[in-house]
């Protein structure tokens, strides 16, 4: 599993990236899992969480096994209102809410589909329902996008510090949605993440001129 350390004016960012949408992330003591998956990773040999994020309902974004291996007693869910229909201990977030949880300020980002459609008229992921977070670690400012295109509203999204984006053809973006998304909002690192079988080197090429992104590529299937 390969491992990033940022710093943040609270001390260090650890991320650990296990694959496709599953992350870990260590700060000032604190344990966060964003969208844990058994298939990605031996839950019962990670460390236990204080939060778990989960950005939608589908299989490879919440595994009530994963969960149930990594949570305790004190460990707080986020998600959105379908994640809250199966795990009612939830603290559900609609698109566009923001809450305090365990001392981390945790925005909900619509996350949906523009363009890609499984039939006419049918998303692969509806408008309303799917939440990207913006995750604030002292001074940073961390977005997991969740399953989404280069929507409006990340578009003008603000300040962020490391952004993760998804790039899994045909459900998220291709590499040219990714890289207009980041031109406009300018994160200054940006990982492209739940990729599939996507060319990441498009991505790198697309955005080469772009000095003040710093686009890391990872393995995350």
């Amino acid at each position: 599993m390969e491992f990033d350390t940022i710093k943040t004016s609270g001390g260090d960012l650890g991320i650990r990236f296990l694959g496709h949408s599953s992350l870990i992330f260590f700060w000032a003591g604190k344990i966060l899992h964003a969208d844990p998956v058994s298939g990605e990773a031996d839950y019962t040999k990670l460390p236990k969480a204080d939060i778990i994020l989960i950005t939608h309902e589908h299989y490879d974004h919440m595994d009530l096994k994963a969960v149930g291996i990594i949570r305790t007693p004190a460990t707080k869910i986020v998600g959105n209102r379908e994640v809250g229909k199966q795990i009612p201990e939830t603290i559900v977030l609609n698109n566009g809410d923001t809450q305090i949880v365990d001392g981390l300020k945790i925005e909900a980002v619509p996350a949906y589909n523009l363009r890609h459609e499984r039939a006419p008229g049918e998303p692969y992921h509806p408008k309303g329902i799917g939440n990207g977070y913006v995750v604030t670690f002292g001074d940073l400012r961390l977005y997991i996008a969740g399953d989404t295109e280069n929507t409006p509203e990340m578009k003008r999204l603000q300040n962020i510090d490391v952004a993760f984006l998804p790039m899994n053809l045909p459900y998220t973006m291709t590499p040219e949605m990714v890289a207009d998304a980041a031109q406009m909002f300018h994160p200054k690192i940006l990982y492209p993440y739940h990729q599939g079988e996507t060319d990441t080197t498009k991505l790198l090429a697309l955005l080469q001129d772009q000095k003040d992104i710093d686009v890391r590529i990872r393995t995350m299937k």
